[in-house]
């Protein structure tokens, strides 16, 4: 691939694993560096499963979609959402047929010429086909099939109706557009040697630099503001705190853990912090298939023994506690005065030691486990485990690399597991992606991230999603959606915990060009500019 290099100024010294080896963009560098807390790039092919969060950083610099929400916003509406790779669309009637109309003249990066809708349904096809492994497969199940009509028109026809089409299926990761030419040339090597639309394009990749981009001149919206850009991968807290508060990185991943915004602004009073709320959606999968999580009243015992409320306030200002398995601030979410008594589990230790002893475990039990060492899943599950001790529940858990805990889940290989992301406001989404059969968890790591089983190791929602989906009405599919969150209260699969803002700090010096206020945990920085 190519190895040229756009000059970043200042020095730096390495700050251990993960860490640039050379110096990032100081004050008078021309460059915008980000550092994310990951150790090295795992790949940056929007449809490989398992990418780090410092990935889809990347990503969303060198791909596009067919269309987009506002820069650091939701689109939360129809109406909301904004044209990108595509100029125009239009649905039928029953919202199961979309076409898009294409930009003319779209071109990808390293001369490897105009996007077509050969491409678009090339992308989407992989994603249909059930013997290709991608990245959210599930959230493409609605999709019955996808055809060009032309060059520059492509159409999809749904098995049912989604009035929210784009913002359920169209502005995902994983939906963004491949080059098919460059995809099928470079086989293997694509993952680190992508090629796409977006404001930037790929200049190299090493585990020690992080990827550096350069802007696309062609790009269809204009070039970027900034002509380079450093993804930074810094797995170690201090040290990337250290590099920001040096000025040797422009912006650095937030920590997600108790007091660190407040340690961030003693360090560097100036610092904006940027931040998405809800954030994370933090949900703890119980493995249906290992006992005694098999018992739905140990699984009970472990909903009484978790304090969300608690968790929450530790996090100060950050976080907001779950009920369900969708956002307290979401449409679909369900309220605790709502809900009948038996499923509004308030904290009660004693409770839970008595569920336990009900289902034959007196003194207690103890459930191996793992999470990732990145400050946010570390900081909930050492919460979780000083909680349920006090319920009789000893975690046996063990802190690991970040990508080898996503793997390592993905293999089945984890009996309680914290999942972590952000979610569009479409409410059938961490559903379909978490909780439906087709996305159970596989040992050869080939299934989806339904770590718990439901729908397989016992009746699931399945039937339930169905439902909803057929429903093209947004107040009465709002409705089928509180069910399903109310069925998954009384089987207890997976267990919502908190959300949680996902922040980024960044030297006043770098004007990112519009406020963050939702949207995914990752954001372009196509408008960023030194200031």
């Amino acid at each position: 691939m190519a190895t040229s290099r756009r000059r970043f100024l200042g020095t730096a010294a390495a700050v251990g694993a993960g860490a640039l080896d050379a110096a990032p963009a100081g004050a008078q560098g021309a460059g915008i560096s980000i550092a994310l807390a990951a150790r090295a790039p795992t790949g940056l092919n929007p449809q490989q499963p398992a990418l780090t969060g410092a990935d889809n950083w990347a990503i969303k610099q060198i791909f596009d979609t067919l269309a987009k929400s506002p820069d650091g916003a939701w689109a939360v509406r129809p109406e909301d959402f904004q044209p990108a790779l595509a100029e125009s669309w239009e649905s039928t009637p029953d919202a199961r047929g979309w076409t898009y109309r294409l930009r003319r003249g779209v071109q990808f990066h390293k001369g490897y010429g105009e996007l077509t809708s050969d491409d678009v349904v090339f992308t989407f096809s992989r994603h249909l086909d059930p013997e290709l492994v991608t990245n959210q497969k599930a959230l493409f199940s609605n999709v019955a099939r996808v055809e060009a009509s032309d060059r520059y028109t492509v159409r999809f026809q749904l098995h049912r109706p989604d009035p929210l089409m784009n913002g359920s299926v169209i502005t995902n990761m994983a939906a963004s557009i491949l080059c098919r030419r460059a995809f099928e040339e470079r086989g293997a090597a694509f993952a680190m040697e992508p090629v796409g639309t977006g404001p930037y394009q790929v200049d190299s990749v090493s585990p020690t630099q992080g990827v550096m981009l350069s802007g696309f001149a062609q790009h269809y919206a204009g070039p970027p503001v900034t002509s380079a850009l450093r993804i930074g991968y810094i797995a170690d807290t201090t040290a990337r705190t250290l590099a920001f508060a040096s000025g040797q990185v422009d912006m650095i991943e937030g920590v997600r853990q108790p007091g660190w915004i407040p340690s961030i602004r003693q360090r560097m009073p100036q610092a904006v912090i940027d931040g998405t709320a809800p954030g994370s959606f933090n949900l703890l999968s119980l493995n249906l298939t290992r006992p005694p999580l098999d018992n739905l009243k140990v699984r009970q015992a472990i909903r009484y023994g978790i304090n969300a409320q608690q968790i929450a306030g530790a996090f100060a200002g950050m976080s907001v506690p779950m009920i369900g398995v969708i956002a307290p601030q979401f449409a679909g979410s369900v309220r605790a005065e709502d809900l009948p008594p038996e499923l509004r589990y308030a904290p009660d230790p004693r409770r839970a030691r008595a569920l336990l002893a009900e289902a034959g475990f007196p003194n207690g039990i103890t459930i191996p486990c793992f999470t990732s060492q990145r400050e946010d899943y570390a900081a909930i599950m050492l919460m979780i485990q000083e909680q349920l001790r006090a319920a009789g529940i000893n975690l046996d858990l063990r802190i690991i690399d970040h990508a080898t805990m996503h793997a390592e889940n993905r293999r089945d290989r984890n009996s309680m597991a914290l999942y972590s992301s952000s979610y569009p406001p479409v409410p059938t989404q961490p559903f379909l992606q978490l909780l439906l059969s087709s996305a159970a968890a596989k040992a050869d790591g080939r299934g989806g991230e339904n770590y718990s089983h439901y729908g397989v190791a016992m009746p699931g929602i399945d039937a339930l999603i169905e439902r909803t989906q057929d429903e093209p009405d947004f107040e009465r599919r709002t409705a089928l959606i509180q069910d399903v969150e109310r069925q998954v209260l009384r089987d207890l699969p997976m267990l919502g915990i908190v959300t949680l803002s996902y922040v980024v700090a960044r030297n006043p010096r770098v004007d990112i060009g519009y406020p963050v206020r939702s949207g995914y945990a990752y954001w372009s920085l196509a408008k960023a500019r030194r200031v």
